[in-house]
């Protein structure tokens, strides 16, 4: 062979070589099976001199080989059974490679195997004559088959040579190693967005160019489907909650980051690495970051907050950012509390020790008089109905907690510095008297927000160390909630309208402090508030106004009590009296009397339960016969958490919960309610930013109703112990407390924990 013979054929070799790499490339970069189907077809065509090919690739399920091509524009699929009957069949069988040099000789198929035939069906459709066949399985690592790829007619030469084969081969290979890999993209993983496209809010070409607009604008994949794609935020966080496995948190200006938690950190690298610690909850630190499952970042966490139990939740890259603003005042409105104590911060970092140790805060400064307004404002919008001051000290912070749906939760930390000057503040607001710290004193504020005036009741009380605490009640002056929405069962509002319509007697309406017996008592007031019934009331303080009653504040301190002031009203031509609260047998013999004497009398107890309140009375001395022949009936309450309807979802409990439930309801009776089989659900909260992630959002109330019948009237005569009464009340119907939570559990307003939590001792 001429040296010039050698240089063009290594040339050659050389040029094949480079194609078959660039055609590997493409096979590898290809990004579903359809585009190598489609795409990459005339490539391998030119590479192995062949006429036509057919790429196939197995499906499992049916057992069958596939292979898609382009028609008119329309992909179309033609499909194989891998059997000996066909030569792609058999090459998928068999796992070998089949070179035939002329597809019509039967004798050359025979010596394959005695099953193997041709189908002519395809040349006869279109004119095409099949000569040679070359079909090579294409092979995983483990050399299971994954598809088949045939070629028809060799352009030069009678047959595939070995050098075709070898060629094939190759190609096969680098198939198989394109095809493993969509195969396992086909079964991949759970995926952060795989809510988002089950529910068919964005697709998966969608996705897919999301993703590479994201990596473009080096920005994080949520914002490109929020601003271009238009997804919701409520619905990308429900994708990222549900892969993440943890609760979903979006920016709240609401949400107050406690100052501790951020001492040691520096805002750059929050920023930089997307992650805040958001709040305490019970024995944890939550930390908010926009992946929970990055180890580094995790490992990061755990070194920056030692000695922390920490609980993650996830969020979107914008809003941890502006939780960070938030907490350094970056993005903080001039009036929001974060900007309050940077000022308050900023104004103590000024001063020096020295300075501070010889002149005290102003109480009037402005700073000051912005917090003490600001504490105000955000505990109503928080629906909170107490905010709690608390000092502890000059090295401590102060701490303000807001007590919500019942429970107390932290707020916000001041600078000790500032603890005198904020009560001093709020005394002021309340005229009290500011130079006495050694005696509790109370007071209340009129505060006038931008869309209504509310009132709050004050209370100071001196602490250790010279401090004074102050406790502050929200009193929203509001409308009576309908009788019908108290969400009492029926049996239990039908029979207090029925006593309610009665012209005299004596209601009792009985709980705790803050079990929301006066909400009860003014809807009940609303339902036979008519202009035929002249209608007073005493209360401490009045917080709910209705247009009909005429309503007193009493005032004790000038000897206006609840009992000078139904003495006053029995002079009054009054049809309904409702006294606040029966606190002395004066007013309790009061009321017994009014109501003897032809008139509707309510009033509240502080009582454990219905049945109880009766020994109360006949303990404070009243007179039995008196008092059976006043009553009407007696309403027990207490207030649950309502589980959040926002996050609420059904489960079906284990056998144990489900006798718990009965026990504390009562078993036999249980079984003719509710039967313990796969039907059988309760319901719990997820938890949610609605309700700050808690599961529940707003409260509802519980019931126990005891009508005074005649039966229960003569019990009351004999005065019989709580337990006879207990027990006549209820064969006459009465649910206790525990039972009408457990209904309310079953109907979903609320969980058995919250009622074990108010109702069982």
């Amino acid at each position: 062979m001429a040296p010039q013979d050698t240089v063009q054929t290594l040339q050659e070799k050389l040029a094949y070589e480079q194609k078959l790499v660039q055609l590997a490339n493409r096979i590898h970069a290809a990004k579903s099976l359809d585009s190598i189907f489609i795409e990459l077809q005339d490539e391998i065509l030119e590479l192995l001199d062949a006429d036509r090919m057919t790429l196939y690739a197995v499906d499992h399920e049916k057992k069958e080989l596939y292979s898609k091509f382009l028609a008119l524009d329309t992909v179309k699929e033609i499909r194989v059974p891998i059997n000996e009957q066909s030569i792609a069949g058999y090459v998928a069988l068999s796992r070998e490679t089949v070179n035939i040099a002329d597809a019509y000789n039967k004798a050359e198929l025979t010596r394959i195997s005695q099953l193997l035939a041709f189908d002519s069906s395809w040349d006869k459709k279109t004119g095409f004559r099949t000569r040679q066949v070359l079909a090579t399985p294409i092979l995983a690592e483990n050399k299971n088959v994954l598809g088949v790829i045939q070629l028809l007619n060799k352009k030069a030469g009678t047959r595939f040579a070995k050098e075709d084969e070898a060629s094939a081969a190759r190609i096969a290979k680098t198939l198989g190693i394109a095809f493993h890999n969509q195969y396992q993209l086909a079964q991949k993983r759970p995926t952060k967005f795989d809510y988002l496209l089950a529910q068919h809010r964005i697709s998966q070409e969608e996705l897919n160019t999301a993703i590479a607009e994201a990596r473009r604008k080096q920005t994080d994949v949520e914002s490109i489907l929020m601003d271009q794609y238009k997804v919701p935020k409520a619905e990308i966080g429900t994708s990222l909650s549900t892969f993440y496995k943890c609760p979903f948190v979006e920016f709240d200006d609401k949400i107050l980051i406690p100052p501790d938690l951020m001492k040691n950190l520096k805002l750059e690298y929050l920023k930089k690495t997307f992650w805040v610690p958001l709040r305490r909850e019970e024995d944890a630190v939550v930390v908010l970051v926009d992946n929970p499952q990055d180890l580094q970042k995790i490992d990061s966490i755990t070194q920056l907050l030692p000695q922390q139990k920490i609980r993650y939740a996830v969020g979107l890259r914008r809003d941890i950012l502006q939780f960070i603003g938030a907490a350094s005042g970056e993005y903080a409105p001039k009036d929001s509390i974060a900007n309050i104590i940077g000022d308050l911060k900023a104004e103590e970092t000024a001063e020096t020790a020295e300075e501070m140790a010889g002149a005290e805060v102003d109480e009037n400064d402005s700073i000051i008089v912005r917090l003490a307004n600001q504490l105000i404002v955000d505990a109503y919008k928080a629906r909170a109905s107490d905010i709690h001051i608390e000092p502890y000290g000059p090295q401590k912070d102060t701490v303000i907690r807001y007590r919500i749906d019942g429970s107390c939760t932290e707020y916000q930390k001041i600078p000790a510095t500032y603890r005198r000057a904020v009560v001093a503040r709020l005394k002021i607001m309340s005229q009290l008297d500011i130079a006495e710290r050694r005696k509790p004193q109370d007071g209340k504020i009129k505060f006038r927000m931008p869309d209504r005036e509310i009132e709050l009741r004050v209370a100071t009380i001196p602490t250790a160390g010279g401090n004074e605490d102050v406790v502050m009640r929200i009193l929203a002056a509001s409308e009576p909630i309908p009788v019908d929405k108290l969400g009492m069962t029926e049996r239990n509002l039908r029979e207090l309208k029925k006593i309610a319509e009665k012209p005299y007697g004596l209601i009792l309406c009985v709980g705790p402090t803050g079990s929301g017996k006066t909400t009860t008592l003014h809807s009940v007031l609303g339902y036979i508030n008519k202009p035929d019934r002249k209608i007073w009331t005493a209360e401490d303080p009045v917080e709910i106004t209705q247009y009909g009653l005429r309503q007193l504040q009493v005032q004790p301190k000038i000897g206006l009590t609840f009992a000078a002031a139904m003495r006053a009203f029995l002079r009054a031509d009054p049809d309904v009296i409702m006294v606040g609260e029966m606190r002395d047998a004066e007013t309790a013999a009061t009321g017994i009397e009014a109501s003897l004497t032809g008139h509707l009398v309510f009033s509240t107890l502080h009582t454990n339960s219905a049945p109880e309140t009766v020994v109360r009375l006949l303990d404070m001395d009243m007179d039995p016969f008196n008092f059976a022949d006043a009553l009407l009936g007696i309403l027990a309450q207490r207030l649950v958490k309502r589980i959040c309807a926002g996050c609420k979802e059904a489960y079906h409990p284990s056998r144990d919960e489900y006798d718990e439930l009965a026990r504390a309801y009562d078993e036999e009776k249980f079984q003719k309610i509710a039967k313990y089989d796969d039907s059988f659900v309760l319901y719990r909260g997820k938890g949610c930013p609605s309700c700050g992630n808690t599961g529940y959002r707003g409260r509802a109330g519980i019931h126990e109703l005891l009508i005074a019948s005649d039966e229960i009237k003569k019990v009351i005569q004999t005065k019989a112990r709580v337990a006879d009464l207990l027990a006549r009340a209820k064969e006459e119907g009465m649910t206790t407390l525990v039972q009408d939570g457990i209904l309310k559990s079953l109907g979903g307003l609320t969980d058995f924990r919250q009622v074990k939590a108010v109702a069982i001792k």
